[in-house]
């Protein structure tokens, strides 16, 4: 019996063994698979040629992809063995990022599954991945049966601000039988206006302000909402409410733009597959009905929305609704000139609720609520009232010393929202059709017998549906608190389309403020698809100009014939930053003809001097301590000449270089020369030969385009570089830039080996500095240095917003070299953790972002004389790790002294710093102060 025990625990022991040796060799699946521009799964697809990306696991097996191989197939049951529509066999390639679909061709509302395998760095293959898929939507104009509908509300003749037009909200429906019950349904929804779409008494969807802002005159967006659940066999009812928006609102100034605001229409299509087989379609056409008699009596994006509980249509959006009583609709074509194309990024959702909410002041039937952050949304107010009392709710982002509202910063903009009680009680009310810009809300015209309460207002904060992507904190309270007014700014005005402000009667999309501020917003958030849709819109508002002119705001409803340098550049500036940051190659694909026509837009425009461009700027906008003598102070102190040669070189330069990505050698060459003649003609023009700025009126702006948009030969460089310190000591070592200046300051700063210099700028607690708003209680990034101070009160500038984002591109030079995170080839697919730490200040930082091959993070603290790093590097890449104390005989690695392996190989040391060539894994360094 002994003899058998030991035979079979030594068979057990065996087995174990084996399995074990066997589970080892299997190499784990791939990871987070995604479509062109990060979506998952998506149902109605805007993209028939999309490209496919995943990530490899975190394992000690896995440091690289030595191939790939995707399949493609009309059903699940197909793959992997089988795949009918694609199979890009085996590939040897490191690429596991937008890999681009080479199969049969895709239609609308064709659903398609893939999946994808790896071969690790030992050419070991992978688990096959889960199946995912895509649905695309109807991505023609031809796929559409419906008709344009609505009431024509236009003959209300409404007349608002400035004598506006303005269009009662519209109540739509249609009932219809279904014979069976439903198998599949597939609702495909667009407007001239904004709309909320419900089918049987239920929401289609939570998104807001749906389906957002584009071009219209070139461009409307659908939505594909799966509303299989919502149907029943029988009787069933389709309802919309629908405004007017951005499409048929004076957000449009008046330009005749948009059919001069005909009234708001909505377009429809419910395409239901029955349990028999059968197929049915419900469209909007003339059969359906509609009401202006609901309870949305007014609905405006600047000046907020007017509800009358007294016109409640009770169980209107239901099938036993009977709406025999409601006007018949107006129907019109689908015009052929304006592409129906699916919604190429997320819609506006509600995303946070802030409860956090005190009372600053009551006074007889009115009193003030501090929401404690400057957001983008609307309340939900719970508030006693009496019936045919009306409750006025009013904005406002800061409040003046006695605490009273201020809302002059707003201009004509109303933003008061206001609701009429039908009966006594507790009433509670969401605006729909409108948004705000606030931190302080006033209510008055409730019950007055009523104590009122914290509790009575929510803030339901709003912005365009995106992840967060990246992280950074810090040793210190107000870099913290300038990280949170980055992330809140760009949140606040990332509102479908990136805004300058989301308060004023403008919350237009700026180019130049793009421009700038692109590279924190992807680091932060997931906004890779925002970004490529907003660039389409740019694109198509370019078309409108044989010249190549790229207008100051994207969607263009100024339609202003002029180009500005640093705006316009958009074009050029933001596709780049993509690539850079995500490695997607297909946006400078898309945006390359587009920049070609903006740089022969600069062409055209030289006139007198050889590559000195005449023609519009906007200067270093906001520039503080501007001269008295201009008569536009705004545009700073640096002439447009200046800024339009550097930003025409610039965008030469980065065409040259784009070109030599896609390939375009002649094209490489050809602007290569253009830049480098154009740089040279910058220097000559405007610095003498001693590097000196020629105008009388210095300003760190000049200097700082010469040196970060490489335009000086070198020798003029360092004499630059000199000339900028003396400019920056004179201002008292504060910022002396506006929008176009400040973003680059700091990477001037850097690359100067200035970083103490940039640490004292940065941590400046006096005007002009970042830490001055946040002293004055800013909880979001400002349009001006000094929009706001607690003892002076607003700035008397009529155009003062507290919530913009441009300022916030110091998020870049935060993560990069305070955190010490940054890319080193496009989508991080080589990174550098290099840390630059100032004690003075600080004693840790970390920053994070979710790269396309996985999480990279970098985070250092100092205690106890010594600096300690810790570092994470994804599968699929590597890092150039820079330890900034200590030499290589001192330096610990998880706590043993270093030594190179194959994991770490030593680049260089000094005594100053280490080098360290780092492979994919986990690592902590140490070494002394």
């Amino acid at each position: 019996m002994i003899q058998k025990s030991i035979l079979f625990n030594f068979c057990v022991v065996v087995f174990l063994v084996t399995i074990l040796s066997c589970a080892q060799e299997i190499v784990e699946k791939p990871q987070e698979l995604t479509l062109s521009e990060g979506f998952k799964n998506p149902t109605g697809f805007y993209n028939a040629k999309p490209t496919f990306s995943w990530k490899l696991p975190v394992s000690e097996q896995i440091k690289s992809q030595s191939a790939y191989q995707i399949v493609v197939a009309s059903s699940k049951e197909l793959l992997p063995d089988n795949a009918d529509l694609w199979d890009s066999k085996k590939q040897k390639s490191t690429q596991s990022t937008f890999v681009k679909y080479q199969g049969k061709a895709l239609k609308s509302r064709q659903k398609v599954y893939w999946q994808v395998r790896y071969w690790n760095q030992d050419e070991k293959a992978s688990d096959w991945s889960e199946t995912n898929y895509f649905e695309l939507g109807l991505l023609n104009n031809s796929d559409w049966q419906a008709q344009w509908t609505g009431l024509d509300t236009a003959k209300d003749s409404i007349k608002g601000v400035r004598k506006f037009l303005m269009h009662r909200p519209q109540y739509l429906r249609k009932g219809f039988e279904l014979a069976s019950d439903v198998v599949s349904a597939r609702l495909y929804i667009t407007a001239k206006g904004v709309f909320d779409v419900h089918l049987n008494g239920k929401d289609v969807s939570d998104d807001v302000m749906t389906p957002g802002w584009t071009p219209y005159n070139h461009r409307i967006e659908t939505l594909t909402y799966d509303v299989t659940e919502l149907l029943q066999a029988g009787k069933n009812a389709l309802a919309v409410e629908l405004a007017s928006g951005w499409h048929s609102g004076r957000i449009s100034r008046g330009r005749a733009l948009y059919e001069n605001f005909a009234s708001p229409k909505i377009l429809c299509q419910l395409e239901v597959v029955l349990k028999d087989g059968s197929k049915q379609t419900i469209v909007s056409d003339e059969s359906w009905r509609g009401t202006t008699n609901g309870p949305i009596r007014l609905a405006s994006v600047y000046d907020g929305e007017v509800y009358d509980a007294n016109f409640e249509i009770p169980n209107w959006n239901t099938a036993a609704f009977d709406d025999s009583n409601w006007k018949s609709v107006e129907v019109e074509a689908i015009a052929k000139d304006v592409k129906l194309a699916q919604k190429r990024h997320h819609i506006v959702k509600n995303q946070i609720v802030l409860n956090d909410v005190e009372i600053v002041s009551v006074k007889e039937n009115t009193s003030v609520f501090n929401m404690k952050q400057n957001m983008v949304g609307v309340p939900r107010v719970k508030v006693p009232m009496k019936k045919g009392d009306t409750l006025k709710i009013r904005f406002s982002e800061m409040l003046l010393k006695d605490n009273t509202f201020y809302t002059k910063n707003y201009r004509s903009a109303k933003s008061t929202d206001y609701y009429v009680a039908a009966k006594d009680g507790v009433v509670e009310y969401v605006p729909k059709f409108t948004f705000h810009g606030f931190q302080f809300l006033e209510l008055s015209g409730y019950d007055k017998n009523a104590k009122p309460e914290a509790s009575w207002v929510q803030g339901i904060v709003q912005h365009s549906n995106f992840e967060k992507n990246g992280t950074f904190t810090s040793s210190h309270d107000k870099l913290n608190q300038l990280q949170s007014n980055i992330t809140w700014g760009l949140r606040d005005n990332f509102f479908d389309v990136p805004t300058d402000c989301p308060q004023r009667d403008e919350r237009l999309g700026w180019t130049g403020d793009a421009q700038v501020i692109a590279p924190t917003a992807l680091f932060n958030y997931s906004t890779h698809a925002f970004w490529t849709a907003w660039l389409q819109s740019l694109r198509e508002n370019q078309s409108e100009h044989k010249n190549g002119l790229v207008p100051f705001i994207v969607p263009d409803v100024l339609q202003n014939k002029n180009g500005g340098s640093g705006w316009g550049d958009a074009c050029v500036i933001v596709p780049w930053d993509i690539y850079n940051i995500t490695g997607d190659v297909t946006v400078l694909e898309d945006s390359y003809e587009s920049a070609k026509k903006w740089v022969g837009y600069y062409q055209s425009k030289v006139r007198k001097k050889p590559y000195i461009p005449i023609m519009h700027s906007f200067g270093d906008w906001l520039q503080p301590y501007p001269s008295k003598s201009l008569k536009k102070g705004n545009r700073g102190d640096t002439p447009k000449e200046l800024i339009n040669t550097a930003y025409f070189a610039h965008s030469a330069h980065l065409i040259s270089k784009i070109a030599g990505v896609l390939g375009k050698t002649d094209d490489e060459k050809k602007y290569a020369a253009l830049y480098k003649a154009v740089a040279n003609a910058f220097e000559n023009e405007f610095f003498d030969e001693n590097g000196k700025f020629k105008q009388e009126r210095q300003t760190q702006t000049s200097y700082l385009l010469g040196i970060y948009l490489e335009l000086f030969q070198p020798e003029t460089k360092l004499k630059a570089q000199n000339h900028l310190l003396e400019e920056i000591k004179n201002a008292d070592y504060h910022l002396g830039t506006g929008f176009l200046g400040t973003p680059i300051l700091p990477k001037v700063l850097d690359d100067m080996g200035e970083i103490d210099l940039m640490y004292k700028i940065l941590f400046k607690e006096t005007y002009p500095s970042w830490f001055y708003s946040i002293n004055q209680g800013a909880t979001t990034m400002w349009e001006r240095w000094n929009s706001f101070s607690k003892e002076g009160g607003y700035n008397s500038q009529s155009m003062n917003s507290l919530n913009h984002y441009a300022y916030g591109a110091i998020g870049q030079w935060m993560y990069e070299r305070i955190a010490g995170l940054a890319s080193l080839a496009p989508g991080y697919q080589k990174i550098r953790i290099a840390p630059l730490p100032n004690t003075e200040f600080l004693t840790s930082a970390s920053a994070s972002v979710k790269t396309p091959y996985g999480k990279a993070s970098s985070s250092w603290k100092i205690e106890n004389d010594s600096f300690k790093l810790d570092v994470v590097i994804p599968p699929g890449t590597s890092a150039e790790v820079h330890i900034p104390y200590g030499n290589k005989d001192n330096l610990l690695e998880n706590g043993s002294i270093f030594t190179e392996n194959s994991n770490l190989k030593l680049m260089s040391s000094d005594d100053n710093s280490v080098i360290i060539l780092a492979e994919p894994g986990t690592y902590n360094f140490q070494t002394k102060l």
